[in-house]
């Protein structure tokens, strides 16, 4: 079975499933195209969602708290990645972009030891289905402007703004 339910959060309202295994969403509602998110996870899994409680969503709940008011880093939540194997190997590389920095999609796809594949690592990028906590919004265009993002290029500023203010992390104007 897969418990879902909904929560709302500095950014929005977001809908969190999870399995015995751990959290297989947590995105935006207003998502476009949030039925085909929900659809991978359900024939990845076996399973439908239903609107039921899960004991991780308090533990969710709480570390998305302390995200946004800065007393959280890094996340320590189970993580079920209902996807393809590509897919899990890209979430995966998202985990180690550290709080606080970002990354490109071409240095997302050296990292991942495929320079070529930078196209389907922004793909799979965009399938991620658990918002913020696989830092998604932590990958930029490659001359640095900020580029697609589900929660919307506003939000994906927002979050970048956040962890730049409590990350200790200084910017280049501010070292002079």
């Amino acid at each position: 079975m897969i418990c879902f339910t909904y929560l709302d959060i500095p950014v929005g309202k977001m809908i969190a499933a999870a399995t015995n295994d751990g959290l297989c969403l947590f995105d935006f509602l207003y998502r476009k195209n949030i039925d085909k998110i929900v659809n991978r996870i359900e024939t990845n899994t076996g399973e439908k969602l239903i609107e039921k409680d899960h004991p991780l969503f308090r533990d969710l709940s709480l570390q998305i708290n302390e995200y946004f008011t800065g007393e959280r880093k890094e996340f320590s939540l189970p993580l079920h990645f209902a996807g393809s194997s590509f897919q899990q190997t890209v979430w995966n590389a998202l985990l180690t972009i550290p709080y606080g920095q970002t990354r490109t999609y071409e240095e997302q796809s050296i990292y991942l030891k495929n320079e070529k594949a930078i196209r389907a690592v922004a793909t799979a990028n965009g399938q991620n289905g658990i918002a913020i906590i696989v830092p998604c919004h932590r990958v930029i265009g490659k001359d640095g402007n900020l580029t697609g993002y589900a929660g919307g290029l506003p939000t994906k500023k927002r979050l970048l703004d956040l962890e730049k203010k409590y990350s200790g992390i200084k910017s280049q104007s501010e070292l002079f």
